[in-house]
């Protein structure tokens, strides 16, 4: 710009010819012309003409389906003008680098494909759409990453929201309950992503494979399951971004509760209030929570509760114990060493062995956690009575304070596990079976003895050895 300003200068301010003005700057008289005749804003730049690539012709179409293949890559795995060169070399390209270089250039500059959508539009009460989400949360003082289940009435846009420890099967089943019995009833069609505890299986177009159990969840509620495009997550725009609100609004800064309970119960005072205070985008007369209040009227009515469990084939050890989600149960020691059916719930793990129920837990999280019940064990006391003094199952059994007292007394003494023992069996047993699964942790006592003393009662005479009986009160 400093050459083309000068030579500016000599021709209109100081009157100079072209022929005085080269030989002043050495330059060439078609330069000098061609610096006075373009426009003043403009610096002076190089064009080619006609870039010459005879050679690159033929390949073409192939260079640019590789850029458009490299465009849909994240950035690191995307090849650079130099690796494109190499890798037409090996197809036979005889041409130069600077040829690839420049149409890679002149690719990169063309305008951006972008999408272009048709608006959508429900009936009240006929769709809802369902994602999960991965948030991160501190619960009683630990960092954790949980999973949300994002729940949108597409008509109303009505949000819920719970959170779960996993993204499994039983969790989507307990999801599916809690949404439904929130909303007051049940929409005629619910859109998914192609997830795993769903679909087992994508077909051409729009088939799906749907998973059995997610069926039975469907046909129970009769809902219609509609599957999205793979990598379509416009189909379902409305849930995909209300993920992004609630983690902004929910989620950050880092949420701090004492229990999952907690975290859900709060996500759904939060979500009410907003939804109250929020107008509705196809609406702003009304808010989102009154539309929801009038869709709630074309919902379909609620059926009971979906029985959503996940069965899995376990084999008893011989401590009476399954490991399952790298936590162990207890079972009824007569199933030791056979195999048994777990039905895994989002909340609960229930043991059967031919369609009876011999164990009912609630489910643990985290690694290597034991859930014990004494009652799983009292078989075994009638031939191990050692074993109430460091039995694991036994260590923190809870019972009512007067057999907690008699307990501690028979067992300070010697032979007092026997003794203690022999107190576990109700009069007229004959079998173990007596005890194997009691209505109530403590019915068969009240049974055997209706008039027990109070809690109040301090002091014991132990039974006898020779004849089974009740310990006898004080009074």
């Amino acid at each position: 710009m400093e050459t083309v300003l000068k030579i500016r200068r000599m021709h209109q301010v100081d009157g100079q010819s072209i022929n005085a003005i080269v030989k002043v700057t050495g330059l060439s008289r078609n330069t000098v012309r061609k610096y006075l005749r373009q426009p003043p804003s403009e610096p002076p730049k190089y064009r080619r003409q006609q870039p010459a690539k005879p050679k690159l012709g033929e390949f073409e179409p192939t260079l640019a389906q590789w850029l458009d293949l490299d465009a849909q890559r994240p950035k690191r795995q995307r090849r650079c003008a130099k690796q494109l060169f190499e890798d037409l070399q090996r197809l036979g390209y005889q041409g130069a680098y600077d040829s690839v270089q420049r149409f890679v250039r002149d690719h990169k500059k063309q305008p951006v494909k972008t999408a272009a959508f048709v608006p959508l539009t429900f009936a009240a009460g006929e769709a809802y759409q369902f994602d999960w989400s991965e948030e991160e949360v501190e619960i009683g003082g630990v960092v954790q990453r949980v999973k949300a289940a994002h729940f949108r009435l597409i008509h109303s846009r009505q949000p819920f929201v719970m959170v779960f420890p996993r993204e499994t099967q039983e969790m989507v089943f307990a999801a599916h309950d809690a949404a439904f019995h929130y909303w007051g009833g049940v929409p005629r069609q619910g859109i998914y992503d192609n997830l795993k505890t769903c679909v087992d299986q994508v077909l051409d177009g729009k088939e799906r494979r749907f998973n059995p159990r997610f069926l039975a969840l469907m046909s129970h509620y009769v809902i219609e399951p509609v599957a999205c495009t793979p990598a379509s997550g416009w189909e379902k725009g409305q849930v995909e971004k209300q993920v992004q609100d609630v983690r902004r609004r929910c989620f950050t800064p880092r949420r701090k509760v004492d229990s999952l309970t907690e975290l859900n119960r709060r996500l759904i005072q939060e979500l009410e209030q907003a939804a109250q205070t929020r107008p509705h985008p196809d609406d702003p007369s009304h808010t989102v929570w009154q539309r929801f209040e009038l869709e709630r009227t074309a919902l379909r009515p609620l059926a009971s509760r979906f029985n959503g469990y996940v069965e899995r084939e376990l084999r008893v050890d011989s401590t009476c114990l399954i490991h399952f989600d790298r936590n162990t149960y207890s079972v009824d020691s007569r199933y030791a060493h056979r195999h048994v059916t777990a039905r895994v719930f989002a909340d609960r793990l229930q043991v059967y062995a031919q369609s009876e129920l011999i164990a009912d837990h609630p489910r643990q999280f985290g690694r290597d956690k034991t859930q014990y019940d004494p009652w799983h064990y009292l078989d075994l006391l009638e031939h191990k009575p050692g074993a109430l003094r460091h039995g694991a199952p036994f260590k923190e059994w809870t019972l009512p304070p007067a057999l907690s007292r008699l307990q501690q007394q028979l067992m300070a003494r010697k032979g007092g596990a026997g003794t203690w023992s022999s107190c576990c069996w109700p009069p007229g047993r004959t079998d173990s079976t007596c005890w194997s699964r009691p209505a109530g942790r403590y019915s068969n006592w009240a049974a055997a003895r209706p008039s027990w003393c109070s809690t109040s009662c301090s002091g014991y005479a132990a039974p006898s050895r020779r004849r089974w009986s009740m310990p006898r009160c004080c009074h």
